[in-house]
Protein backbone atom coordinates (compact mmCIF):
# COMPACT_ATOMS: atom_id res chain seq x y z
CA UNK A 1 0.00 0.00 0.00
CA UNK A 2 1.39 3.45 -1.23
CA UNK A 3 1.73 6.10 1.54
CA UNK A 4 2.39 9.99 0.92
CA UNK A 5 4.93 11.52 2.88
CA UNK A 6 4.48 14.33 4.80
CA UNK A 7 6.73 16.92 5.97
CA UNK A 8 6.49 17.02 10.20
CA UNK A 9 8.61 20.36 10.44
CA UNK A 10 5.64 23.12 11.96
CA UNK A 11 3.26 20.30 12.88
CA UNK A 12 3.15 20.14 16.74
CA UNK A 13 3.92 17.56 18.65
CA UNK A 14 1.44 16.13 20.94
CA UNK A 15 2.41 14.22 24.01
CA UNK A 16 -0.32 11.59 24.97
CA UNK A 17 -0.15 10.50 28.68
CA UNK A 18 0.60 7.14 29.20
CA UNK A 19 -3.01 5.22 30.57
CA UNK A 20 -1.09 3.74 33.63
CA UNK A 21 -0.41 7.43 34.86
CA UNK A 22 -4.08 7.52 35.13
CA UNK A 23 -5.35 6.40 38.71
CA UNK A 24 -8.84 5.43 37.59
CA UNK A 25 -6.96 3.18 34.81
CA UNK A 26 -4.12 1.82 37.19
CA UNK A 27 -6.60 0.36 40.00
CA UNK A 28 -8.78 -1.04 37.21
CA UNK A 29 -5.74 -2.71 35.87
CA UNK A 30 -4.02 -3.84 38.98
CA UNK A 31 -7.44 -5.28 40.15
CA UNK A 32 -8.07 -7.13 37.22
CA UNK A 33 -4.75 -8.86 37.14
CA UNK A 34 -4.65 -10.53 40.54
CA UNK A 35 -8.24 -11.32 39.60
CA UNK A 36 -6.89 -13.28 36.74
CA UNK A 37 -4.10 -14.42 38.28
CA UNK A 38 -6.35 -16.25 40.65
CA UNK A 39 -8.70 -17.37 37.95
CA UNK A 40 -5.63 -19.44 36.57
CA UNK A 41 -5.88 -21.83 39.86
CA UNK A 42 -9.49 -22.56 39.20
CA UNK A 43 -8.75 -23.22 35.46
CA UNK A 44 -6.30 -25.51 36.51
CA UNK A 45 -7.79 -27.18 39.80
CA UNK A 46 -11.13 -27.73 38.35
CA UNK A 47 -10.17 -30.35 35.12
CA UNK A 48 -7.79 -32.05 38.29
CA UNK A 49 -10.32 -31.92 40.63
CA UNK A 50 -12.76 -33.50 38.21
CA UNK A 51 -10.61 -36.09 37.37
CA UNK A 52 -10.36 -37.06 40.91
CA UNK A 53 -13.73 -37.42 41.80
CA UNK A 54 -14.88 -39.17 38.55
CA UNK A 55 -11.61 -40.60 36.57
CA UNK A 56 -13.74 -39.45 33.00
CA UNK A 57 -12.71 -37.44 30.83
CA UNK A 58 -16.10 -37.95 29.32
CA UNK A 59 -17.58 -36.36 32.40
CA UNK A 60 -14.88 -33.75 32.25
CA UNK A 61 -16.07 -32.88 29.04
CA UNK A 62 -19.39 -31.98 29.99
CA UNK A 63 -18.77 -29.93 32.67
CA UNK A 64 -16.77 -27.52 30.25
CA UNK A 65 -19.72 -27.97 28.48
CA UNK A 66 -21.88 -26.77 31.14
CA UNK A 67 -20.28 -23.53 31.03
CA UNK A 68 -19.42 -23.71 27.34
CA UNK A 69 -23.42 -23.49 26.73
CA UNK A 70 -24.51 -20.32 28.54
CA UNK A 71 -21.62 -18.65 27.48
CA UNK A 72 -22.51 -18.84 23.91
CA UNK A 73 -26.47 -18.65 23.95
CA UNK A 74 -26.02 -15.30 26.25
CA UNK A 75 -23.40 -13.73 25.23
CA UNK A 76 -25.20 -11.67 22.63
CA UNK A 77 -28.18 -10.61 25.63
CA UNK A 78 -24.92 -10.20 27.79
CA UNK A 79 -24.02 -7.52 25.82
CA UNK A 80 -27.40 -5.87 25.15
CA UNK A 81 -27.76 -5.90 29.07
CA UNK A 82 -24.39 -3.79 29.40
CA UNK A 83 -25.55 -1.52 26.90
CA UNK A 84 -28.67 -0.45 28.92
CA UNK A 85 -27.51 -1.15 32.85
CA UNK A 86 -24.20 -0.02 34.65
CA UNK A 87 -21.55 -2.40 33.19
CA UNK A 88 -19.36 -1.22 36.50
CA UNK A 89 -22.38 -3.15 38.73
CA UNK A 90 -22.41 -5.95 36.24
CA UNK A 91 -18.79 -6.46 37.16
CA UNK A 92 -19.46 -6.22 40.52
CA UNK A 93 -22.54 -8.53 40.61
CA UNK A 94 -20.86 -11.24 38.60
CA UNK A 95 -17.71 -11.23 40.35
CA UNK A 96 -19.38 -11.32 44.09
CA UNK A 97 -21.65 -14.33 42.15
CA UNK A 98 -18.22 -16.10 41.22
CA UNK A 99 -16.82 -15.66 44.87
CA UNK A 100 -19.41 -17.28 46.21
CA UNK A 101 -19.57 -20.05 44.03
CA UNK A 102 -15.66 -20.87 43.73
CA UNK A 103 -15.70 -20.31 47.97
CA UNK A 104 -18.14 -22.94 48.62
CA UNK A 105 -16.61 -25.45 46.71
CA UNK A 106 -13.41 -24.92 48.13
CA UNK A 107 -15.11 -25.48 51.29
CA UNK A 108 -17.34 -28.96 50.16
CA UNK A 109 -13.52 -30.26 48.63
CA UNK A 110 -12.22 -29.59 51.91
CA UNK A 111 -15.26 -31.03 54.09
CA UNK A 112 -14.70 -33.93 51.74
CA UNK A 113 -18.60 -33.98 50.80
CA UNK A 114 -18.18 -32.72 46.99
CA UNK A 115 -20.32 -34.55 44.51
CA UNK A 116 -19.92 -34.22 41.22
CA UNK A 117 -23.41 -32.56 40.09
CA UNK A 118 -22.44 -29.62 42.12
CA UNK A 119 -19.58 -29.34 40.01
CA UNK A 120 -21.76 -28.84 37.16
CA UNK A 121 -23.71 -26.35 38.75
CA UNK A 122 -20.40 -24.50 39.23
CA UNK A 123 -19.81 -24.62 35.91
CA UNK A 124 -22.84 -23.00 34.81
CA UNK A 125 -22.81 -20.25 37.30
CA UNK A 126 -19.36 -19.31 35.62
CA UNK A 127 -20.78 -19.74 31.96
CA UNK A 128 -23.63 -17.48 33.05
CA UNK A 129 -21.61 -14.96 34.66
CA UNK A 130 -18.50 -14.87 31.62
CA UNK A 131 -21.39 -14.51 29.47
CA UNK A 132 -22.48 -11.00 31.22
CA UNK A 133 -19.31 -10.18 32.24
CA UNK A 134 -17.13 -9.97 29.69
CA UNK A 135 -18.59 -7.74 26.97
CA UNK A 136 -19.27 -5.35 30.27
CA UNK A 137 -15.40 -5.29 30.89
CA UNK A 138 -15.41 -4.54 26.80
CA UNK A 139 -18.11 -1.85 27.69
CA UNK A 140 -16.56 0.07 30.96
CA UNK A 141 -12.92 -0.16 30.03
CA UNK A 142 -12.68 2.98 27.04
CA UNK A 143 -14.80 4.76 30.18
CA UNK A 144 -11.58 5.41 32.24
CA UNK A 145 -9.26 6.28 29.81
CA UNK A 146 -9.25 9.22 26.62
CA UNK A 147 -9.44 8.76 23.46
CA UNK A 148 -5.90 8.82 22.20
CA UNK A 149 -4.86 6.29 25.38
CA UNK A 150 -6.73 3.60 23.98
CA UNK A 151 -4.67 1.39 22.13
CA UNK A 152 -2.10 1.71 24.82
CA UNK A 153 -4.42 1.03 27.20
CA UNK A 154 -5.79 -1.96 25.36
CA UNK A 155 -2.20 -3.31 24.74
CA UNK A 156 -1.01 -2.86 28.24
CA UNK A 157 -4.26 -5.07 29.24
CA UNK A 158 -4.21 -7.53 27.06
CA UNK A 159 -0.53 -7.80 27.63
CA UNK A 160 -0.71 -7.98 31.32
CA UNK A 161 -3.69 -10.62 30.80
CA UNK A 162 -1.57 -12.70 29.00
CA UNK A 163 1.47 -12.75 31.58
CA UNK A 164 -1.05 -14.27 33.96
CA UNK A 165 -1.39 -16.94 31.75
CA UNK A 166 2.02 -17.63 31.52
CA UNK A 167 3.23 -17.42 35.67
CA UNK A 168 -0.27 -18.16 36.68
CA UNK A 169 -0.90 -22.16 36.11
CA UNK A 170 2.67 -23.24 37.52
CA UNK A 171 2.33 -21.99 41.09
CA UNK A 172 -1.11 -23.51 40.58
CA UNK A 173 -0.30 -27.21 40.20
CA UNK A 174 2.18 -26.51 42.96
CA UNK A 175 -0.26 -25.30 45.60
CA UNK A 176 -2.44 -28.14 44.36
CA UNK A 177 0.10 -30.63 44.97
CA UNK A 178 1.16 -29.36 48.42
CA UNK A 179 -1.60 -28.10 49.46
CA UNK A 180 -4.67 -29.78 48.15
CA UNK A 181 -7.55 -29.10 45.73
CA UNK A 182 -9.66 -26.73 47.69
CA UNK A 183 -6.47 -24.28 48.43
CA UNK A 184 -6.89 -23.24 44.98
CA UNK A 185 -10.27 -22.49 44.97
CA UNK A 186 -9.78 -20.75 48.07
CA UNK A 187 -7.21 -18.59 46.05
CA UNK A 188 -9.77 -18.00 43.60
CA UNK A 189 -11.76 -16.20 45.87
CA UNK A 190 -9.93 -13.94 47.73
CA UNK A 191 -8.63 -13.29 44.23
CA UNK A 192 -11.69 -11.63 43.56
CA UNK A 193 -12.28 -9.50 46.32
CA UNK A 194 -9.79 -7.12 44.30
CA UNK A 195 -11.83 -6.70 41.21
CA UNK A 196 -14.48 -6.20 43.52
CA UNK A 197 -12.57 -3.44 45.91
CA UNK A 198 -11.46 -2.20 42.64
CA UNK A 199 -14.93 -1.66 40.86
CA UNK A 200 -16.11 0.06 44.19
CA UNK A 201 -13.59 2.89 44.12
CA UNK A 202 -14.23 3.51 40.22
CA UNK A 203 -17.14 5.71 38.88
CA UNK A 204 -19.94 4.58 36.47
CA UNK A 205 -19.66 5.23 32.90
CA UNK A 206 -21.86 8.24 31.44
CA UNK A 207 -25.33 6.74 30.10
CA UNK A 208 -25.24 5.53 26.31
CA UNK A 209 -27.47 8.39 24.57
CA UNK A 210 -27.33 6.39 21.60
CA UNK A 211 -31.03 4.66 20.41
CA UNK A 212 -31.78 1.15 21.21
CA UNK A 213 -32.17 -1.00 18.12
CA UNK A 214 -34.11 -4.45 18.06
CA UNK A 215 -31.20 -7.21 19.06
CA UNK A 216 -32.58 -9.73 16.62
CA UNK A 217 -32.62 -6.98 13.19
CA UNK A 218 -28.78 -6.60 14.14
CA UNK A 219 -27.89 -10.24 14.49
CA UNK A 220 -29.45 -11.12 11.37
CA UNK A 221 -27.52 -8.17 9.78
CA UNK A 222 -24.43 -9.09 10.45
CA UNK A 223 -24.88 -12.51 9.27
CA UNK A 224 -26.08 -11.58 5.98
CA UNK A 225 -22.90 -8.69 6.12
CA UNK A 226 -20.27 -12.06 6.81
CA UNK A 227 -22.15 -13.83 3.95
CA UNK A 228 -22.23 -11.71 1.12
CA UNK A 229 -18.32 -11.64 1.45
CA UNK A 230 -16.55 -14.43 0.73
CA UNK A 231 -12.87 -14.24 2.05
CA UNK A 232 -14.26 -13.00 4.79
CA UNK A 233 -16.56 -16.02 4.74
CA UNK A 234 -13.71 -18.19 4.01
CA UNK A 235 -11.56 -17.24 6.94
CA UNK A 236 -14.57 -16.96 9.57
CA UNK A 237 -15.31 -21.08 8.64
CA UNK A 238 -11.06 -21.56 8.74
CA UNK A 239 -11.13 -19.76 12.23
CA UNK A 240 -14.05 -21.67 13.17
CA UNK A 241 -12.55 -25.08 12.55
CA UNK A 242 -9.34 -24.58 14.09
CA UNK A 243 -11.34 -23.14 17.16
CA UNK A 244 -13.40 -26.88 17.11
CA UNK A 245 -9.87 -28.75 16.37
CA UNK A 246 -8.12 -26.69 19.09
CA UNK A 247 -10.93 -25.96 22.10
CA UNK A 248 -11.48 -29.67 23.59
CA UNK A 249 -7.77 -31.21 22.93
CA UNK A 250 -6.05 -28.51 24.39
CA UNK A 251 -8.63 -28.11 27.76
CA UNK A 252 -9.62 -32.13 28.07
CA UNK A 253 -6.97 -33.67 26.46
CA UNK A 254 -4.03 -31.78 27.85
CA UNK A 255 -5.65 -32.48 31.48
CA UNK A 256 -5.77 -36.08 30.67
CA UNK A 257 -2.72 -36.97 29.45
CA UNK A 258 -1.08 -35.26 32.54
CA UNK A 259 -2.76 -37.05 35.05
CA UNK A 260 -3.00 -40.58 33.12
CA UNK A 261 0.73 -40.33 32.05
CA UNK A 262 2.80 -37.96 34.78
CA UNK A 263 0.25 -38.15 37.31
CA UNK A 264 1.09 -34.36 38.41
CA UNK A 265 -0.82 -31.08 38.88
CA UNK A 266 2.62 -29.10 38.37
CA UNK A 267 3.41 -30.71 35.31
CA UNK A 268 -0.03 -29.58 33.70
CA UNK A 269 0.66 -26.12 35.09
CA UNK A 270 3.78 -26.18 32.93
CA UNK A 271 2.13 -27.43 29.85
CA UNK A 272 -0.80 -24.67 30.03
CA UNK A 273 1.98 -22.44 30.51
CA UNK A 274 3.71 -22.98 27.57
CA UNK A 275 0.52 -22.62 25.33
CA UNK A 276 0.61 -19.30 26.96
CA UNK A 277 4.10 -18.02 26.83
CA UNK A 278 4.12 -19.10 23.34
CA UNK A 279 0.79 -16.97 22.66
CA UNK A 280 2.17 -14.08 23.90
CA UNK A 281 5.76 -14.87 21.92
CA UNK A 282 3.33 -14.71 19.13
CA UNK A 283 1.14 -11.55 19.77
CA UNK A 284 4.45 -9.98 19.76
CA UNK A 285 5.98 -11.26 16.99
CA UNK A 286 3.03 -9.97 15.10
CA UNK A 287 3.33 -6.85 16.18
CA UNK A 288 6.53 -6.37 14.66
CA UNK A 289 6.88 -8.83 11.65
CA UNK A 290 5.40 -6.59 9.14
CA UNK A 291 4.09 -9.40 6.70
CA UNK A 292 2.58 -8.18 3.26
CA UNK A 293 0.59 -11.67 2.01
CA UNK A 294 -1.20 -12.40 5.26
CA UNK A 295 -3.58 -14.78 3.80
CA UNK A 296 -0.36 -16.88 2.74
CA UNK A 297 1.10 -16.71 6.55
CA UNK A 298 -2.75 -17.64 7.67
CA UNK A 299 -2.68 -20.63 5.63
CA UNK A 300 0.72 -21.82 6.42
CA UNK A 301 0.72 -21.35 10.15
CA UNK A 302 -2.96 -23.59 10.15
CA UNK A 303 -1.00 -26.04 8.55
CA UNK A 304 1.78 -25.79 11.21
CA UNK A 305 -0.92 -25.97 13.55
CA UNK A 306 -2.61 -28.82 12.75
CA UNK A 307 0.89 -30.71 12.04
CA UNK A 308 1.73 -29.93 15.39
CA UNK A 309 -1.59 -30.63 17.25
CA UNK A 310 -1.01 -33.83 15.41
CA UNK A 311 2.08 -35.00 16.94
CA UNK A 312 0.84 -34.69 21.23
CA UNK A 313 0.00 -37.77 21.22
CA UNK A 314 3.09 -39.38 20.45
CA UNK A 315 5.01 -37.39 22.50
CA UNK A 316 6.33 -38.71 25.54
CA UNK A 317 8.59 -35.78 27.66
CA UNK A 318 7.39 -33.18 29.30
CA UNK A 319 9.40 -30.85 27.48
CA UNK A 320 8.83 -32.00 24.31
CA UNK A 321 5.27 -31.52 24.74
CA UNK A 322 5.98 -27.90 26.14
CA UNK A 323 8.12 -27.18 23.67
CA UNK A 324 5.11 -28.40 20.67
CA UNK A 325 2.45 -26.61 22.74
CA UNK A 326 5.36 -23.41 23.01
CA UNK A 327 5.36 -22.97 19.14
CA UNK A 328 1.34 -23.81 18.61
CA UNK A 329 0.63 -21.09 21.09
CA UNK A 330 3.16 -18.54 19.35
CA UNK A 331 1.67 -19.71 15.88
CA UNK A 332 -1.94 -19.35 17.63
CA UNK A 333 -0.95 -15.94 19.09
CA UNK A 334 0.26 -14.53 15.65
CA UNK A 335 -2.39 -15.71 13.59
CA UNK A 336 -4.95 -14.42 15.86
CA UNK A 337 -3.63 -11.27 15.66
CA UNK A 338 -3.32 -10.44 11.97
CA UNK A 339 -7.06 -12.02 11.57
CA UNK A 340 -8.44 -9.57 14.15
CA UNK A 341 -6.19 -7.03 12.29
CA UNK A 342 -7.11 -7.89 8.74
CA UNK A 343 -11.21 -8.21 9.74
CA UNK A 344 -11.42 -4.75 11.33
CA UNK A 345 -9.79 -2.93 8.67
CA UNK A 346 -11.73 -5.09 5.60
CA UNK A 347 -15.39 -4.34 7.33
CA UNK A 348 -18.03 -1.63 7.42
CA UNK A 349 -17.07 0.87 10.65
CA UNK A 350 -21.25 0.72 10.79
CA UNK A 351 -21.04 -2.94 11.11
CA UNK A 352 -18.13 -3.60 12.61
CA UNK A 353 -19.69 -4.50 16.27
CA UNK A 354 -22.56 -6.79 14.72
CA UNK A 355 -19.88 -8.91 12.37
CA UNK A 356 -17.55 -9.09 15.02
CA UNK A 357 -20.46 -10.60 17.84
CA UNK A 358 -21.10 -12.63 14.63
CA UNK A 359 -17.43 -14.27 14.44
CA UNK A 360 -17.26 -14.55 18.26
CA UNK A 361 -20.64 -16.71 18.39
CA UNK A 362 -19.26 -18.89 15.94
CA UNK A 363 -16.01 -19.29 18.10
CA UNK A 364 -17.93 -19.55 21.38
CA UNK A 365 -20.66 -21.90 20.04
CA UNK A 366 -18.47 -24.17 18.74
CA UNK A 367 -16.50 -24.53 22.10
CA UNK A 368 -19.07 -27.14 23.62
CA UNK A 369 -19.08 -29.52 20.55
CA UNK A 370 -15.77 -29.45 20.61
CA UNK A 371 -15.81 -30.48 24.14
CA UNK A 372 -17.97 -33.00 24.06
CA UNK A 373 -16.46 -34.73 20.91
CA UNK A 374 -12.77 -34.55 22.76
CA UNK A 375 -14.22 -36.41 25.84
CA UNK A 376 -15.47 -39.40 23.97
CA UNK A 377 -12.35 -39.23 22.05
CA UNK A 378 -9.82 -39.28 25.30
CA UNK A 379 -11.67 -41.86 26.79
CA UNK A 380 -11.26 -43.82 23.57
CA UNK A 381 -7.84 -43.18 22.78
CA UNK A 382 -6.08 -40.06 23.03
CA UNK A 383 -3.42 -40.72 20.31
CA UNK A 384 -6.03 -41.17 17.66
CA UNK A 385 -8.16 -37.62 19.17
CA UNK A 386 -4.71 -35.77 18.89
CA UNK A 387 -3.80 -37.39 15.08
CA UNK A 388 -7.76 -36.36 13.87
CA UNK A 389 -7.71 -32.74 15.46
CA UNK A 390 -4.64 -32.46 13.95
CA UNK A 391 -5.40 -33.80 10.45
CA UNK A 392 -8.50 -31.99 10.11
CA UNK A 393 -7.04 -28.68 10.68
CA UNK A 394 -4.20 -29.39 7.76
CA UNK A 395 -7.23 -30.54 5.60
CA UNK A 396 -9.12 -27.13 6.46
CA UNK A 397 -6.12 -25.27 5.58
CA UNK A 398 -5.31 -26.75 2.70
CA UNK A 399 -9.07 -26.76 1.00
CA UNK A 400 -8.64 -22.85 2.42
CA UNK A 401 -5.28 -22.46 0.23
CA UNK A 402 -7.32 -23.25 -3.23
CA UNK A 403 -9.75 -20.08 -2.44
CA UNK A 404 -7.85 -17.37 -4.46
CA UNK A 405 -9.44 -14.76 -2.24
CA UNK A 406 -8.09 -15.75 0.83
CA UNK A 407 -4.69 -16.33 -0.27
CA UNK A 408 -4.59 -12.75 -1.46
CA UNK A 409 -5.03 -11.25 1.37
CA UNK A 410 -2.35 -8.28 2.36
Amino acid sequence: MATATISTANVPVTTVEHPLRNPSYRLWLIGGTISLLGDQFYLVALPWLVLQQTDSAVAMGGIMMAAAIPRALLMLIGGAVSDRMSARKIMIATAMARTICVAVIGVLVWLRVLQTWELYALAVAFGVADAFAAPAQTAYMPSLVKREQLVVASSVSQSTAQMTTIVGPVPAGFVIKTLGVAWAFFVDAISFLFIIGALWKLPDPPKSQTARKAMLHSIVEGIVYVGKDVPLRSLMLLVTILNFCIAGPVSIGLAYLTKTRFGSPAVYGIVISAVAAGSLLGALLAGVWKIRKRGVMILFVSLALGVCLGSIGLLGKVWSIASVLLVMGAAAGMVNIHIGAWIMQRIDVAVRGRVASVLMLATFGITPISLAIAGFFVAWSLKLMYLLAGGLMVLTAAGASFQKQVREIE
